[in-house]
């Protein structure tokens, strides 16, 4: 059974930092390009940053470029998102996804107020 666990989030206020993980179980992680989305209240999920089976190329959206990092660990099965600077628009609940799987987890919400 394919399993994303997302986790991390919170409240955090404006300016503030946070950290989500996602533990994959279930398939080769170390063969798939892994992704991390969000999707707000009333909004389409949108793609916030990819990052290669490898780790060595990653791409953002630019509303997030330079100040999210993805990143994973491959022994872990683990991707991570850190997100610096954190803006009141970016609160939304965020999903992690494996290219070419169609499972989803819960996701983690994030609420960015203060």
């Amino acid at each position: 059974q394919v399993q994303l666990v997302e986790s991390g989030g919170g409240l955090v206020q404006p300016g503030g930092s946070l950290r989500l993980s996602c533990a994959a179980s279930g398939f080769t992680f170390s063969r798939y390009a892994m992704s991390w989305y969000r999707q707000a209240p009333g909004k389409e999920r949108e793609l916030v940053a990819g990052i290669t089976t490898s780790g060595r190329t990653t791409n953002y959206a630019d509303s997030v470029k330079g100040r999210f990092t993805i990143s994973r660990d491959n022994a872990k099965n683990t991707v991570y998102l850190q997100m610096n600077s954190l803006k009141p628009e970016d609160t939304a609940v965020y999903f992690c996804n494996a290219y070419g799987i169609r499972d989803w987890g819960r996701g983690t919400q994030v609420t960015v107020s203060s």
